[in-house]
């Protein structure tokens, strides 16, 4: 019996909820893929876009993921002066980084070329656009000096044009709005390393939602308040590694000026920042 190849949109969708949930990424991305093109100039629907988010997002942090991992031990190999392990890791995570700038370099070609232009919903146009800025935010992760430079700018650029859309068409309480903004906020703290920013940034948003919470339909109330929740998380974080670093600053100084060397700290809390 030959096997059977799907050739229309509808079975590309079915398709991709079926690598979906046998948790095959990739192919579940190559068919979100052939969704979009068999779309031709036609929108994605709501569930289109949010099945090409989920495979994109699931291959791309994987790879994420990966990549901390072997930084991390490159690290510890480097303080133990094992020269000959850092040099097999560093050619690893190349690897890793060659296929998280394929992986981003092809959702951004296809949001550029594809997705933004044929956007006429303003919740889509908002939707792609903080894509945009999520895929270049993951290129800044990990490039360095001029690339990570024009990766960080694209970012903003995406962010700050899907900020005005989302501020003047969706309401504070939508979910990508909320989700928008804890991005950007990430962004803001981890890339720009500009933690009052990124804290105003939550804290507006937070507040606003709140202070129209019971405007909430019940169709978005469980992802808006899921994502209320993650702003308020962040926030308590990062205000919490602000303190610590102020008092840690306070007693470095104080013990310097009493000649007494202060041992050596490390506060790293952005490894538990969250996202949307």
């Amino acid at each position: 019996m030959a096997a059977s190849t799907p050739s229309s949109r509808e079975e590309f969708v079915y398709m991709a909820k079926l690598a979906e949930q046998a948790e095959r990424y990739d192919e579940m991305v190559e068919f979100m893929e052939k969704v979009s093109a068999s779309a031709e100039s036609e929108e994605l629907s709501v569930e289109e876009r949010n099945l090409l988010s989920v495979a994109y997002k699931n291959v791309i942090g994987a790879r994420r993921a990966s990549w901390r991992i072997v930084s991390s031990i490159e690290q510890k190999e480097e303080s133990r002066g094992n020269e000959d392990h850092v040099t097999l890791i560093r050619d690893y995570r190349a690897k890793i980084e060659s296929e998280l700038s394929s992986i981003c370099g092809g959702i951004l070609k296809l949001l550029d070329s594809r997705l933004i232009p044929s956007a006429a919903a303003k919740d889509s146009k908002v939707f792609y656009l903080k894509m945009k800025g999520d895929y270049h935010r993951y290129l800044a992760e990990f490039k360095t000096g001029a690339e990570r430079k024009e990766a960080a700018e694209s970012t903003l650029t995406a962010y700050k044009s899907a900020q005005d859309i989302a501020n003047a068409e969706l309401a504070p309480t939508h979910p990508i709005r909320l989700g928008l903004a804890l991005n950007f906020s990430v962004f803001y703290y981890e890339i720009l390393n500009s933690p009052d920013r990124a804290c105003n940034l939550a804290k507006q948003a937070f507040d606003e939602a709140i202070a129209e919470l019971d405007t909430l339909g019940e169709e978005s109330y469980k992802d808006s308040t899921l994502i209320m929740q993650l702003l308020r998380d962040n926030l308590t974080l990062w205000t919490s590694d602000l303190q610590v670093n102020k008092i840690y600053l306070f007693l470095y100084f104080y013990k310097r000026l009493i000649h007494i060397y202060p041992g050596k700290q490390e506060y790293n809390l952005i490894e538990n920042t969250v996202e949307y």
